[in-house]
């Protein structure tokens, strides 16, 4: 990660990918009118993060966290509470 971020207390910064989407006939949906992605890398903890680690892939609730652009590159600022799970 080339931007450097400390979230505090119990967040989390997370970086994801949004995928270029696309109707069944064939029209880009604009990112104004998608939903946030459910899943994404942890790129930097707070210090009361405990079941957390740099590098995990995540899996978090659709409506929660703050998305930010740094760099022209998005990321969401969550809470611990609201992410669901670690993938594998």
């Amino acid at each position: 990660m080339s931007v450097k971020f400390k979230p505090l207390k119990d967040r989390v910064f997370v970086s994801y990918t949004a995928e270029l989407e696309k109707t069944a006939g064939g029209l880009y949906i604009p990112d104004s009118a998608k939903e946030k992605p459910q899943s994404g890398k942890v790129e930097a903890v707070g210090e009361e993060v405990k079941q957390l680690k740099v590098g995990d892939t995540i899996l978090f609730d659709r409506y929660s966290g703050s998305k930010i652009s740094l760099d022209n590159v998005e990321y969401l600022i969550v809470k611990e509470e609201d992410i669901l799970g670690i993938l594998n």
